[in-house]
């Protein structure tokens, strides 16, 4: 039997299963598939592993729906630090979570109730050399103007690392994108060679913008942490918007901030709980 609890972000949904007390499973990436299918599993984006680690408070470890396994997760840091303190498994406000894309610091916002509201999430700098993104390309200066070409548009890319690739597309309108054509075949294209998440961005005003992202190994979600970050990043990079802007979700809106001064980005959004289970 396998417990877990469901949790999103935004919409953007995972199973997180404790590991701290148990093993973990022998074969995420298998249960991973099988837990998410929304008709045969339980349901979701993908599962997360609560874990032990040694170099931080906890460790998070991080299954697409296709059985990949992801550096980092936004929304997924979230619901990780709520399940964590609701939980009863830390009584800190502030703490460290281990990702494969480095130590990542959380800050809690608790109400009345003793239960988490929001989070803010310190999710590092930027990564914008090509090399380290990664991005197959004969330049070493910062991505912003990737002509790639699919079927009959031909797009330009700002890429971005936030310890997980994304290519940021800027577009007039994102309801008029076909996402479900273009996502899927940005996302495999042979200059990404850990293929990209794809992020359709429509710019409101300088502290506003509109989202829509393809995930990585999973497709269209309601929402992308990670990505709403490398958006505003780009955002900033392309002179369109200030450093502190408010992204509009499908799933509902992230405040995300560039810091000038140390050159990090601080995400804050809410978590939210929705059921404990077992299968």
């Amino acid at each position: 039997m396998v417990e877990f609890v469901k949790a999103h972000g935004l919409g953007n949904d995972y199973l997180y299963i404790n590991c701290i007390s148990n093993r973990e499973p022998l074969f995420p990436e298998e249960l991973s598939k099988r837990l998410s299918d929304r008709h045969f599993g339980v349901g979701a984006d993908g599962i997360i592993l609560i874990c032990n680690s040694k170099v931080a408070d906890f460790k998070m470890r991080i299954f697409n729906k296709d059985g990949s396994e992801a550096e980092m997760c936004g929304n997924g840091i979230r619901g990780f630090a709520k399940y964590v303190y609701d939980y009863r498994l830390i009584d800190k406000k502030e703490f460290t979570i281990e990702t494969l894309a480095g130590i990542k610091k959380v800050k809690l916002l608790v109400g009345n109730k003793g239960l988490v509201e929001r989070v803010t999430v310190d999710m590092g700098e930027p990564i914008l050399e090509p090399a380290k993104i990664p991005v197959l390309t004969r330049e070493n200066a910062p991505i912003m103007d990737l002509k790639i070409a699919i079927k009959n548009k031909i797009f330009t890319l700002t890429c971005v690392s936030m310890g997980n690739p994304h290519a940021i597309i800027f577009v007039n309108n994102i309801e008029n994108i076909d996402i479900k054509e273009y996502g899927p075949l940005l996302e495999k294209r042979s200059e990404f060679p850990n293929k990209t998440n794809v992020e359709f961005v429509e710019i409101i005003d300088k502290s506003n913008i509109k989202m829509r992202v393809w995930e990585r190994g999973t497709g269209e979600t309601l929402a992308c942490g990670t990505g709403a970050c490398a958006a505003t990043v780009a955002s900033v990079l392309n002179q369109y918007t200030d450093r502190k802007v408010l992204v509009e979700l499908l799933g509902g809106n992230l405040e995300i901030k560039w810091n000038e001064n140390d050159n990090h980005v601080y995400m804050t959004g809410t978590a939210t709980i929705v059921f404990r289970g077992r299968i």
